[in-house]
């Protein structure tokens, strides 16, 4: 067993043993630099975790707006930090809750938002001046944040004081989840519509958080995983560019969303590496002036893909590695998922040990005290230098194609990650690789989970409001504003501007998304 072959998940060779010939002409200058500086590999803040902790945002979304609430209050009363919203399928395709698609999905995973009314619902009796709140929607990320600003703004709380992120990250929709409405190129337009509105009116906005969560979710390995997002990433600001706007006016305000698995020290290289090659891209490749232009800060999720429904309470001990290895990688937000999750939403108890497994690492650990605990490592630094270099091979392949766009087009990525799900997956169906509970130390006659029960009711409460909604409001108001939102959408006006008004008017989240379908239509890829 001494001299088996042992591999990441990317399949990068590990060595028995790391030494200082390992590093050999290595230069940490260069390469580290100090916590808070270029490259900013050991952390994009100076102290990181030792004056402050990262942000503990669980992820929260089912069924009603008022039962989202509720569940938002339950983890803050908790000692959660920020807020994350998952919303159900139709409000991430862009329709309401009354539209033939709809039926069956309603609430079943996130929350239904349809109006300013379920918005409103939703962000009760919250401080959004004081909570920072991410929202993970892509195709109607626009309309979700704009309906966001107008609640505030009913509640006295100015765009310039609200906080928090949205995905808005439709490029990694096309490779790997599936939640596109309109073709690529019309969605990069309404992305730097998003970028230009929130560096002019929600200032403190991430205005995107380009996500490898996803791609990960859908079977590509750690090098992929960052290869593929930061190609994404380079497609949106040259997009932006190219739409006139400076880069040091939107860049402050990106963010990325990695995902957190279980081969720890690959995570940590992946983490830190990311960090670096980002500096590399806005210095070298976009020529950023302001450091913050620079800094690839970033939330993780732990895997929900890693997660078993077989002794779901390994899980447990899974999100507690994965959680370290974000910690330790230099993460400025984190979720822990739930154990049960691989059975359905997590219930209040699985969610409330999600979020105390945060609060251990940060209070009871010591992993926080000190930035990048892990540099110098030869292990850790050979291996940071191996995925960055596997990762510059990919984009450079990307580059050649075009771009993440033209890629995308030719089906590049989607290839790359079914191939890589396929290796992963044969690799347990031969028992190379052991899954604690699925293919080794199994039980017999595992007990009945608890699993989240789902309201059966809920879409007949969601369609009356929806129907109330839509009867007390000026019709012919609303078809107007709507028109000017096509109109828009048709020029070159920022679509946010009409759009805005349309929902103040009381225009739905489904007819909004109607009336730019009737401009640009919708994906329907090609493959």
């Amino acid at each position: 067993m001494a001299d088996e072959i042992k591999r990441t998940d990317s399949g990068i060779d590990i060595a028995p043993l790391y030494s200082a010939d390992d590093l050999a002409g290595w230069d940490p200058a260069t390469q580290l630099g100090l916590p808070g500086t270029p490259p900013y590999t050991r952390g994009v803040y100076p102290t990181m975790y030792r004056g402050k902790l990262w942000t503990m945002r669980q992820y929260a979304g089912f069924g009603s707006a008022e039962s989202t609430n509720q569940r938002f209050k339950f983890l803050l009363e908790a000692g959660q930090t920020g807020l994350s919203c998952a919303f159900d399928l139709p409000t991430q395709m862009g329709y309401d809750s009354d539209h033939a698609r709809s039926e069956g999905e309603v609430g079943k995973v996130g929350v239904a938002i349809d109006t300013l009314e379920d918005m409103r619902m939703l962000l009760k009796d919250l401080p959004l001046d004081k909570v920072s709140t991410s929202m993970t929607i892509n195709s109607t990320a626009a309309v979700l944040l704009l309906m966001y600003e107008l609640v505030a703004e009913e509640q006295g709380v100015p765009s310039s004081a609200i906080s928090g992120t949205i995905q808005n990250d439709l490029l990694k929709e096309y490779i790997a989840r599936g939640t596109y409405v309109y073709p690529p190129r019309p969605s990069m337009r309404i992305i730097t519509d998003i970028f230009a509105y929130c560096a002019q009116n929600i200032p403190k906005w991430n205005t995107i958080s380009i996500s490898g969560y996803h791609i990960r979710e859908a079977g590509s390995s750690a090098v992929q995983e960052i290869a593929f997002t930061l190609a994404n990433a380079i497609a949106y600001v040259q997009a932006a560019v190219d739409a006139g706007l400076d880069v040091d006016d939107f860049a402050p305000r990106l963010s990325f969303f990695w995902n957190g698995h279980n081969n720890f020290f690959e995570e940590v290289a992946k983490f830190r590496a990311s960090r670096r090659m980002w500096h590399k891209i806005m210095t070298e490749r976009f020529g950023a002036k302001k450091e913050a232009s620079k800094l690839l800060r970033f939330h993780t999720q732990t895997g929900g893909s890693t997660l078993t429904a077989q002794q779901p309470l390994n899980n447990v001990v899974r999100v507690a590695l994965q959680s370290m290895a974000a910690v330790m990688g230099g993460t400025q937000s984190l979720h822990t998922n739930g154990y049960d999750e691989a059975l359905g939403l997590p219930t209040e108890a699985a969610a409330r040990i999600a979020l105390r497994t945060q609060q251990v690492i940060g209070y009871e650990s010591g992993i926080a005290d000190t930035p990048d605990p892990l540099a110098g490592s030869y292990f850790v630094e050979t291996l940071t230098d191996e995925v960055e270099r596997l990762a510059w091979e990919y984009i450079e392949r990307i580059d050649a194609m075009g771009g993440a766009v033209d890629a995308i087009e030719a089906g590049f990525q989607m290839d790359e990650i079914e191939q890589s799900a396929y290796e992963y997956t044969k690799s347990i169906d031969d028992d190379e690789r052991v899954i604690v509970g699925v293919n080794k130390f199994t039980v017999e006659g595992e007990g009945e989970p608890n699993v989240f029960p789902i309201d059966p009711t809920l879409a007949v409460g969601q369609l009356a409001r929806l129907k109330k909604f839509k009867e007390n409001r000026d019709h012919a108001k609303v078809a107007a504003l709507l028109e000017e939102v096509r109109a828009a959408a048709r020029g070159t006006d920022n679509i946010l501007i009409p759009m805005k008004e349309a929902l103040r008017a009381h225009a739905t989240l489904g007819e909004v998304s109607d009336a730019l379908r009737d401009v640009y239509g919708t994906y329907k890829p090609g493959r």
